[in-house]
């Protein structure tokens, strides 16, 4: 008989209470409960995420369904295990919410900073059951790639040199705290409490993590995606804001995601 969830925490718990780390095999059975693909909610947000995708909206009163995600308008299979990737009509490399973000301005005559408000985005990321539309469509285009190999662009010059910033950047200290991105994630074995921590040049490790993206925050009840991640951890490094599809955020994902190519993607996924 299969143990319940609610046996496999009073086993963990136990363990923490007698002092001893939690017990490895039980988090993982505990995780893997969780993680029953088919009762994911994170499959709602996905639902809705199309239908706001194939909404017409803005200005220009049109859908998103002829954004060109690398593979040709309209073309959404396979089109997220490639990103992030450099679009000539930009002449930026772009990650999947930095592509939204520009079709949104490009097909629906949104402005810009209208789409990243940074009242919204931050306060949003602030708080937590409620997913924005930006999230949920990202989550749907994403979910068009799953079970893909990952794959990101990084054969153009530019898509080289976002590759390299993003490892930069990874390693730079800054903050009151003297953190970088090393700090907590270079090395096999690391831990924040009960954490595990992913070490980004560890094959296995990087591919777990960045093959699960979009997932779904059981803590916050809502899908988060990379953007979000990024602005989490420059938060608990104690740095300012950092700005959403921004050429920072967009490298340092370029990187992660480089580090994780052949990773077989696994969407939505679920974290606490």
């Amino acid at each position: 008989m299969k143990k319940s969830l609610l046996s496999l925490t009073v086993v963990a718990l136990s363990g923490l209470m007698t002092g001893n780390a939690f017990a490895e095999p039980s988090v993982d059975a505990y995780r893997a409960q969780l993680a029953d693909k088919d009762a994911n909610p994170g499959l709602i947000i996905i639902e809705e995420g199309g239908d706001y995708f194939k909404a017409k909206a803005g200005p220009k009163n049109v859908s998103l369904e002829k954004c060109d995600f690398g593979l040709g308008a309209g073309v959404l299979k396979g089109a997220y295990a490639q990103l992030p990737r450099y679009f000539k009509d930009t002449d930026r490399v772009e990650d999947l919410e930095s592509r939204l973000v520009s079709c949104m301005v490009n097909l629906q005559g949104f402005k810009r900073e209208e789409i990243i408000d940074r009242k919204k985005i931050f306060a949003n990321q602030r708080k937590k059951q409620e997913n924005t539309r930006l999230e949920a469509m990202a989550a749907y285009v994403a979910y068009q790639s799953d079970g893909m190999k990952i794959k990101p662009g990084s054969t153009h010059a530019k898509e080289k040199e976002a590759i390299a910033l993003g490892e930069g950047l990874f390693w730079r200290r800054h903050g009151t705290m003297d953190f970088s991105c090393a700090s907590c994630h270079s090395e096999d074995g690391k831990r924040v409490r009960l954490q595990p921590l992913v070490n980004a040049y560890n094959s296995h490790d990087i591919q777990a993590t960045m093959t699960t993206w979009p997932t779904y925050r059981v803590s916050h009840n809502v899908v988060r995606n990379n953007q979000h991640r990024m602005w989490d951890c420059n938060w608990q490094m104690r740095l300012p804001d950092i700005e959403y599809g921004s050429d920072a955020a967009v490298a340092l994902i370029a990187f992660l995601t480089k580090q994780a190519e052949g990773g077989t993607l696994n969407i939505p996924g679920m974290k606490r």
